[in-house]
């Protein structure tokens, strides 16, 4: 596979008819210093994304109404003043991607705020269901009412060129998560997720983000050995809060879990 490229480049360079070869010339050390944009590629970003209805199809139907995804319109988290950014609106913005090809071929995405502090973020849905696709208009709610507001720090994205592995690394927390589950006759209030060495008594900016590594490649499946897509995550570590567990329509009390760790999980994900 990795063969490919270089032949392809030499395919196409035989084929170019000679008026356009002349025209081919070796660029030198000066010429290169006149040419631009060899540092790479930033971009600012600003977007609100709205999804009327996301439908997956398997016999039956999986789908998800009204997804919104923007800004919190708010600028405090957590108690922290300003940490959300400048200014406080409706759109994912204070975002700067900068995507660079490193000498060894490797591509890496970086992912950080514009101006100081993080990305405030708010995910809201309707409803969540499964519906039968044989007429008998079945359906079954299983979430409702969902929203996650919270920060993001940073992220990356980088592409090795030697193992075909991409490794996906984000920073976040999630100051305010709530949802029901219909089918159950439960509701989560007052979700809190935060880096596993957040102290709630004495609260620091710098340990607040929960951590996520993820390494994402083509792999063997456990069962046969056959083709599947592979995720790897070494290490994950957070305090999770929920302030209200609704059951029948009253709380049944709080839960707080200190220092959750998940470590050495593999997946391997593939059709049936």
């Amino acid at each position: 596979m990795k063969g490919l490229k270089p032949t392809l480049l030499a395919l196409c360079i035989a084929g170019a008819p000679p008026a356009v070869m002349a025209e081919i010339q070796r660029l030198d050390d000066s010429m290169m210093g006149d040419i631009t944009g060899q540092a790479g590629v930033s971009i600012e970003l600003e977007t609100k994304i709205d999804i009327g209805r996301f439908l997956y199809f398997d016999e039956g139907a999986l789908a998800i109404e009204n997804i919104s995804i923007g800004g919190a319109e708010r600028t405090d988290f957590f108690g922290f003043n300003g940490i959300g950014g400048p200014t406080a609106n409706d759109r994912l913005d204070n975002i700067r991607i900068d995507i660079d090809v490193l000498a060894d071929g490797d591509a890496a995405i970086n992912i950080v705020p514009t101006n100081f502090g993080a990305v405030d973020f708010r995910v809201t849905t309707g409803a969540w269901y499964l519906a039968a696709t044989d007429g008998s208009n079945e359906y079954t709610d299983l979430i409702d009412n969902f929203l996650a507001e919270g920060l993001m720090a940073r992220g990356s994205i980088r592409i090795d060129t030697a193992s075909d592995i991409m490794r996906f690394r984000t920073a976040f927390a999630i100051e305010n998560m709530q949802f029901d589950v219909p089918f159950l006759g439960i509701g989560v209030r007052g979700m809190q997720i935060t880096g596993a060495d957040y102290d709630r008594s004495f609260p620091s900016p710098l340990d607040l983000f929960a951590e996520v590594d993820l390494y994402i490649y083509e792999g063997a499946r456990f069962s046969n050995g056959w083709s599947s897509l592979a995720i790897d995550m070494p290490s994950f570590r957070a305090d999770v809060g929920i302030d209200g567990v609704i059951i029948g329509q009253q709380s049944i009390g709080s839960i707080f879990i200190d220092d959750l760790a998940i470590t050495d999980t593999a997946m391997r994900i593939y059709g049936h």
